[in-house]
């Protein structure tokens, strides 16, 4: 009888089987791919721009392994040299810089110390001292410093804000409200600010702010205020009369207080009398032109 075998049967199976793996590979890694596209169409960047991303995501990665190497190693000073290499050679030095938020301010003050760091690896940019150093310049209140890879360095100002005119022996000073001098200002750009004179005057700008607050009806009429003998204040209004206050935070207010409601009654800013002597509280001393003896008043 004759015999009849099977040749080849678990080949034929295994085959097959390698062919369905293989088809189910390419069909997974098909949606992978479709997936990936539609996700990366989401955002607004092109494939080279993709493709800068990606490399920078590599190379940023791969310089920072090599810094937390180097210092588990023991040699950050090593570490940090070796890491500015690698970052120069692969493109993060800083080749651009953008400053925003100045207004007022010469804006070559900020580039003539930020390109400084110009070509500099990134790694290497000591961002606080530069932050420390644009703070130093009189417009800056503060500033923000930060890179932008690969090669931005981004700064960012708060800048003070002119808040009245100090009048100084030889010119006149644009100061904020803390009494920074902040630059030099021509007389006809002085405009409504307010002018303060008198020695150490600039220190007590946040106390004069405050002691106008407490009549602040009489503040647009104001043109400026002299501190006096370092202890009190005088204010001379538009109409060119001045007013003396007396000394201490508490008393000068009280006293302005009371010289906003007596010109609410009386109408006393630009009548006939040319000062307001409030230094001996309760009474009030008005001089006026032509007269050699000054009225007096008794106010409560």
């Amino acid at each position: 009888m004759a015999r009849i075998t099977r040749s080849g049967g678990k080949g034929v199976r295994r085959a097959a089987k390698s062919q369905s793996r293989a088809a189910t590979a390419r069909r997974a890694k098909a949606k992978t791919g479709g997936i990936l596209d539609t996700v990366m169409g989401w955002f607004p960047f092109t494939e080279e721009q993709w493709s800068t991303i990606w490399l920078t995501l590599i190379i940023g990665g791969a310089v920072g392994i090599a810094f937390v190497i180097a210092n588990l190693a023991g040699v950050p000073a090593m570490a940090k040299a070796q890491v500015a290499v690698l970052a120069s050679d692969a493109g993060f030095e800083v080749k651009h810089v953008r400053v925003t938020g100045t207004n007022r301010m010469d804006e070559q003050q900020i580039y003539a110390r930020a390109l400084a760091q110009k070509d500099r690896p990134m790694p290497m940019v000591e961002l606080e001292a530069l932050r420390e150093e644009l703070r130093e310049l009189p417009w800056v209140k503060d500033a923000r410093v930060s890179v932008q890879l690969p090669s931005t360095l981004a700064i960012d100002i708060v800048e003070r804000k002119p808040h009245a005119v100090l009048e100084k022996p030889d010119r006149l000073m644009l100061i904020d409200a803390a009494g920074m001098e902040l630059e030099p200002v021509a007389k006809d750009q002085v405009g409504d600010k307010l002018r303060i004179s008198g020695p150490g005057a600039a220190k007590q700008v946040a106390p004069l702010e405050t002691l106008l607050a407490s009549a602040p009806a009489l503040v647009p009429q104001l043109e400026s205020a002299e501190w006096v003998g370092n202890r009190r204040w005088n204010l001379s209004f538009k109409s060119g009369q001045v007013l003396a206050l007396p000394e201490g935070a508490d008393a000068s207010a009280s006293a302005l207080i009371k010289f906003a409601r007596m010109d609410g009654q009386n109408r006393l800013i630009g009548g006939q009398v040319a000062t307001f002597d409030m230094r001996s509280p309760p009474r009030i001393y008005m001089r006026v032109p032509g007269r050699a003896d000054a009225v007096e008043m008794s106010g409560t």
